[in-house]
């Protein structure tokens, strides 16, 4: 294995629809402006409720970006 070093970001995601959507969502966004994603890690997952109903799901995850040779 390679030698690789890594940037981390954190990005947060939404969705209406589950906690996996919103990762998903974040994921999908940031892959189409970030190169060489590899991985990443849950930060924080909280959402909105509304009239007793989960409403929206908000999640940061950490991305790891690695570096180019």
């Amino acid at each position: 294995m390679s030698e690789h070093v890594y940037k981390t970001i954190e990005i947060t995601g939404s969705s209406p629809q589950s906690s996996d959507a919103a990762i998903r969502s974040a994921i999908e966004k940031a892959s189409k402006t970030l190169r060489n994603l590899c991985w990443f890690q849950v930060v924080e997952t909280r959402g909105h409720i509304d009239n007793g109903q989960i409403a929206h799901w908000q999640v940061t995850v950490k991305v790891g970006l690695r570096l180019e040779d």
